[in-house]
């Protein structure tokens, strides 16, 4: 595996860190500014990026799990309140099943947010979780119905209403028990191994969030350093002010080793293969992330967790990226079961 980013790559890096940038919200009273909001959800929706995992008419998705990452990492960075991976999971597996993915749609996931929700009825029996959807409109969401010893791909709508979770930059609504299921037609059944490839893009975009995430709040906790004075002098001078952020930064380029693996096995590796790299890197990151986020609120001080500063921002966000798709106890826990054939822990 090289991990230089192709030209094309490198551009796309450039670009969607500049466009993450400048339409992301600058503080979190930008979070409630509509119009910036659609300026950066009409920018994603243009540049083709939510595209990325649906059939280039080969079969084979229009980007690799690489490209998807990058815009996820860069994203994260900047605590961009725009729907990408929830959508780009979607598209992704509509084109596993072979159906070209509903417009604005996301997967649906039990209340634990590990895998896509299982149906075995005509309606929900349990309340289930659309996230990362394009907030407030209804949100069409993908669920599993059992088929022999595959799935089907179905489809639940949630009702209007607001959204909920810690998130302040990605929607998460509940899906009610009761909604209505129905098959999506001509899907194929999927497989095990389609669903562990999917899992494992899952694990690699959670995991590039959580990189972005950290790189962001570092670049604004460095910031913050240097500008802030306490006894007439930067804290940024101060030895455990440095230690805190050298660590974090150690975290963070750590967390990039291991989150791009993963990324390229999505697509170049056997589906149980890719999905071990995913639970390696996510476990990492999703422990790396938390210390890096609550570190930033530490180097701020009180004013870390108010409403005057963003960094509580990225560490909301760290915590539902940690949370999708398992965090790292689950990802632990999945890899001594397959690697050491360990169900209930060592003893």
């Amino acid at each position: 595996m090289d991990t230089r980013d192709t030209p094309e790559q490198a551009e796309l890096r450039l670009t969607a860190r500049r466009l993450a940038r400048e339409l992301g919200p600058p503080n979190v009273a930008g979070l409630g500014d509509a119009e910036r909001r659609h300026r950066l959800a009409e920018a994603v929706r243009a540049a083709g990026w939510l595209e990325l995992r649906q059939d280039g008419g080969d079969g084979a998705p229009l980007g690799s799990g690489v490209e998807a990452a990058i815009i996820a990492d860069a994203l994260g960075a900047s605590v961009a309140d725009v729907p990408f991976a929830g959508p780009v999971l979607a598209a992704d597996l509509a084109r596993r099943a072979g159906v070209p993915p509903v417009d604005g749609a996301v997967v649906a996931f039990a209340p634990d947010l590990i895998g896509a929700a299982v149906v075995a009825s005509a309606a929900t029996e349990a309340p289930l979780y659309a996230v990362d959807h394009a907030a407030p409109s209804r949100a069409a969401a993908y669920v599993l119905i059992p088929d022999g010893d595959g799935y089907r791909l179905g489809l639940v709508e949630s009702a209007d209403g607001a959204s909920d979770g810690a998130d302040l930059t990605r929607a998460v609504r509940a899906i009610p028990a009761g909604a209505p299921v129905r098959t999506v037609a001509d899907s194929r059944r999927l497989t095990r191994a389609d669903l562990d490839a999917w899992a494992a893009l899952g694990l690699a975009l959670t995991s590039a969030d959580l990189v972005g995430a950290m790189r962001g709040v570092l670049d604004v906790s460095v910031a913050y350093a240097r500008d802030r004075r306490q006894y007439g002098v930067a804290i940024g001078t101060f030895q455990a002010v440095q230690h805190l952020l050298a660590e974090g930064h150690c975290l963070m380029e750590g967390a990039l080793s291991a989150a791009l693996y993963p990324a390229w096995a999505v697509d170049e590796l056997a589906s149980a293969q890719a999905l071990a790299a995913g639970r390696v890197a996510k476990a990492y990151c999703a422990r790396a992330a938390r210390t890096v986020c609550e570190t930033a609120v530490q180097v701020h001080g009180g004013i870390g967790n108010t409403w005057d500063c963003i960094v509580h921002v990225y560490l909301r966000r760290a915590l539902l990226s940690s949370r999708w798709f398992g965090d790292d106890g689950e990802q632990l826990h999945r890899l001594e079961e397959s690697r050491l054939g360990v169900a209930n822990g060592l003893s």
